[in-house]
């Protein structure tokens, strides 16, 4: 199935792993992956593995509620996990290629959620002590070579659906902040959601009233008209909005967004995390700038 058209409800970076031959050794291939949950265009939870290097879909999974479990190798020193079902002996092996294995915990929870019902609803920053994902029962043992890890840190996608009229709405506000301060080619480690904030947004609306009118076909079409600061600010103070913000950061740290953002007239690049994003949002506005004053 093709990826770009289903929903994607949770996905991260891990490549496969395959039992020795004749052993019970199962040894991580070094090739570059990630693995995506979906819902199908014929309703069904798909599991897929997808070749970072070639994009070329290779596995794809159908699977049904409670058959199926994502759990840790108890035997392996490293990172791999096996997919196994309860109607058959099948087994499929992957090693998280996240630099760090700070949320694999968080990833395992999701997957183990999404496989027990398809309507479960993501989760992120969950407690490490109550996420301390099962151990595979299996004689098989790894062992995970140390160079094919990654070295960029990318965190977890979550349901994240973004069209291109809400990238935009991001992009014109995070454009229009960068000119004001310079802020957007902050640190990796800095969240949207430490920068679309209301204490941020407020200013630049009062500082920029020509945004309001322009951000206003991009949001919900039964907001009060004309348009006004007042409702932006509601806005920018909603649950929603926080959690729009939220989901858009998680899905940019899995560095797997890079066709959306072109739809941005951003490089694809700028799909590949929080700082590229930032940076090529950075450079955008500087090109602006710079072509509005050869302009006057």
């Amino acid at each position: 199935m093709s990826i770009s058209n289903a929903e994607i409800l949770l996905a991260f970076k891990a490549g496969r792993a395959f039992r020795r031959e004749g052993s019970n050794v199962v040894e991580p291939s070094p090739t570059k992956g990630a693995v995506y949950l979906t819902n199908g265009d014929d309703g069904l939870l798909h599991f897929i593995w997808k070749n970072r290097v070639t994009n070329n879909v290779e596995e794809d999974l159908i699977l049904f509620p409670f058959d199926a479990s994502f759990v840790k190798v108890s035997q392996s020193s490293g990172r791999v996990y096996v997919l196994k079902f309860s109607s058959s002996n099948q087994r499929h092996f992957f090693w998280m290629q996240d630099a760090s294995d700070a949320r694999d915990a968080e990833f395992t929870t999701n997957v183990n959620g999404l496989l027990q019902d398809p309507e479960y609803d993501v989760q992120w920053n969950i407690p490490i002590a109550s996420t301390a994902p099962p151990q595979a029962s299996t004689s098989a043992t790894a062992t995970q070579p140390a160079a094919s890890v990654p070295t960029n840190h990318q965190g977890a996608a979550s349901n994240f659906e973004a069209t291109p009229e809400q990238l935009a709405t991001l992009s014109q506000m995070l454009s229009s902040m960068s000119s004001r301060t310079g802020a957007a080619a902050a640190a990796p480690e800095l969240s949207l959601t430490d920068i679309l904030t209301p204490a941020n947004l407020g200013p630049l609306f009062d500082s920029h009233p020509e945004l309001i009118p322009a951000l206003f076909p991009h949001l919900p079409p039964d907001l009060p008209v004309p348009p006004s600061a007042e409702v932006l600010y509601q806005i920018i103070h909603s649950p929603q909005f926080r959690a729009a913000v939220s989901n858009f950061d998680q899905a940019l740290r899995t560095g797997l967004l890079g066709g959306l953002v072109r739809s941005l007239g951003l490089p694809e690049e700028a799909g590949t995390g929080i700082g590229p994003f930032l940076r090529a949002i950075q450079e955008q506005a500087d090109r602006e700038r710079s072509n509005s004053m050869d302009t006057d």
